[in-house]
């Protein structure tokens, strides 16, 4: 990291962290910092952790596909995601030749978790000849027996590139939802969903227009239709981002894992941020002492077979092309 990038790192932190959390973080994050350079080691953090990571030892931060492909460019022996199981999983897929290292093994993810690769098989038997499109929240194993996979940002996309009348769209029940509404292709769904954005409601935005005239609300593809009914802006977390550097709205409220808007809150001082707070329980999983460890023990390395390294990193890769082309 630049000395400008650890400048405005150490800024942002000390803007995002309460005095007391910060002061007790300090010598974590010293130690944190050394371990990196001895172990020429980088921190991938989501968008979704908790602010003293993503501003305090993060070196790349965004969403899970950005991080990986962040990781793949730089020249790290080893990487320590925090965040859950599949972002570190796609991790691996796009380093394969690196140490991938996640700190805490009980950071999974309901919408991962709601589909295995049996399920998928059982899928296509029941298609037979239809493709499959997977988010890249799914893991590896899920990946590996997909056509290809794709991201809230580019799913319509990738679904249209395909140029056929039916696909088998998993596992997200909302954003496959939110993509029907804009395609004539028919999407075969699955009944997955994130536990955090489908506890939004429609009424609690509704209220939150009442209680903040001229709120602009910005909402994840995650949430159910009514939510996104309710939405000025419907967008990807990267897209989240880009749109309030372009709108600039003088209130907004986004509409998913909260830390995300005390993480971004930082990048845009003249917006005020309202804050319904859904916190991701399996992002909570990741801390400081866990990534500490995991760098000073090299603990918690995911490993994932050949015969799954090999077709889940196709399927990433074809949705790569398609958005090269």
């Amino acid at each position: 990291m630049s000395t400008a990038a650890a400048e405005l790192r150490s800024k942002r932190f000390a803007a995002a962290v309460p005095d007391l959390e910060r002061i007790e973080a300090m010598p974590l994050l010293a130690e944190i910092d050394a371990l990196k350079h001895a172990r020429n080691a980088v921190v991938l953090a989501h968008n979704y952790q908790a602010p003293a990571i993503y501003h305090g030892v993060a070196d790349f931060t965004g969403d899970s596909l950005a991080l990986a492909q962040q990781a793949a460019r730089s020249e790290a022996e080893v990487i320590v995601v925090a965040g859950v199981q599949f972002m570190a999983e796609t991790a691996k897929l796009l380093n394969p030749t690196r140490m991938v290292l996640i700190s805490s093994l009980a950071a999974g993810c309901s919408l991962a978790e709601s589909i295995s690769a049996a399920d998928v098989r059982a899928l296509r038997r029941r298609h037979p000849g239809v493709p499959v499109v997977s988010y890249v929240n799914t893991s590896a194993a899920v990946k590996a027996e997909s056509d290809i996979c794709c991201t809230s940002a580019n799913a319509l996309r990738i679904v249209e590139s395909l140029g056929v009348p039916k696909v088998i769209f998993l596992p997200d029940r909302y954003l496959g939802h939110h993509v029907q509404q804009q395609t004539g292709i028919e999407l075969v769904l699955w009944e997955g969903a994130c536990e955090v954005h489908e506890r939004f409601t429609g009424a609690q935005l509704r209220g939150l227009r009442r209680d903040h005239p001229g709120l602009q609300i910005v909402a994840h593809p995650e949430c159910p239709p009514e939510v996104l009914a309710e939405a000025d802006f419907v967008g990807s977390t990267q897209g989240m981002v880009d749109h309030l550097a372009r709108s600039k709205p003088a209130q907004v409220v986004l509409i998913t894992e909260c830390s995300m808007s005390d993480n971004v809150a930082g990048e845009f001082p003249e917006i005020r941020f309202v804050r319904p707070c859904n916190l991701c329980p399996h992002m909570r999983q990741i801390t400081l002492v866990g990534i500490r460890d995991a760098l000073r023990d090299l603990r918690h390395e995911v490993t994932l077979p050949a015969e799954i390294i090999a077709p889940a990193r196709r399927a990433l890769e074809r949705m790569l092309a398609v958005g090269r082309a």
